[in-house]
C-alpha cells in the first residue's frame, strides 16, 4: 500500500489516540518528498556540471547534505508512526506472555525518554545557530532549522510512544482480570 493511500484513510497508522499523528506525519511526509527532490536534482545537476561542462557547482553538497536531514527526519517520523522499526522477537520466543509485557513497557518507556532527551539537546543546540558557528561550510546556511526539524521528529516520536503506552495502560485497566472473570 503506498503512502499516499496510508495516509488519506481515517486512523491511518494505528487506531486510537495515535491516529492524531495522522496529520503530523502528512506534513513530515510533504516536507521529505520536496527535500527528496530537491537533494536528487541537486546531485543531477552537480553530476551533469561538473563531468560534461567541467564546473562544479559551488554548494551543492551544502544543499544535499541539509535536504537530507529533512528526509531522514520524515522517515524517523513515520518509522515510528507506522510501527516500522527494528523489533528482536528472542524474548518472546522464551519468556512468558507477562515478562514480555514488562518488557515491552521498558522499551516503549526508554524509547520515548531517549526521544525526548535528543529533542532537548536537538533544540537547545540549534537555537545558537550562527553565533556557535552551526552552518554548512560553502554557503553557510545557518543548521537552526534543520536542528529544529530533527528535535520535532524526536519530539513527535516521544509523544507518540508515550501515548501509546497510556492508551495500552488505560485500556488493559478496563479489560476484567482473566483470573477473577471465571
Amino acid at each position: 500500500m503506498s503512502l499516499a493511500s496510508r495516509l488519506s484513510r481515517p486512523g491511518a497508522g494505528g487506531h486510537g489516540p495515535d491516529a492524531a499523528f495522522a496529520w503530523l506525519v502528512r506534513g513530515f511526509a510533504v516536507a521529505g518528498g520536496v527535500a527528496l527532490v530537491v537533494m536528487v536534482a541537486t546531485v543531477v545537476v552537480a553530476v551533469v556540471s561538473r563531468y560534461l561542462l567541467n564546473e562544479p557547482i559551488f554548494g551543492a553538497e551544502d544543499i544535499s547534505a541539509m535536504a537530507l536531514v529533512v528526509v531522514v527526519a520524515s522517515a524517523m517520523i513515520y518509522g515510528a508512526w507506522d510501527n516500522a522499526h527494528v523489533a528482536v522477537d528472542a524474548i518472546d520466543s522464551i519468556a512468558p506472555k507477562r515478562a514480555t509485557r514488562v518488557t515491552d513497557v521498558v522499551a516503549r518507556l526508554l524509547g520515548a525518554a531517549t526521544a525526548a532527551m535528543a529533542a532537548f539537546a536537538l533544540f537547545r543546540h540549534g537555537a545558537c545557530g550562527a553565533a556557535c558557528g552551526a552552518t554548512t561550510p560553502s554557503l553557510l546556511i545557518v543548521h537552526t532549522p534543520f536542528y529544529y526539524a530533527l528535535g520535532a521528529a524526536f519530539a513527535a516520536i516521544a509523544g507518540l510512544l508515550s501515548i501509546r503506552q497510556a492508551a495500552l495502560w488505560m485500556r488493559r485497566k478496563g479489560q476484567p482480570d482473566r483470573a477473577h472473570a471465571r
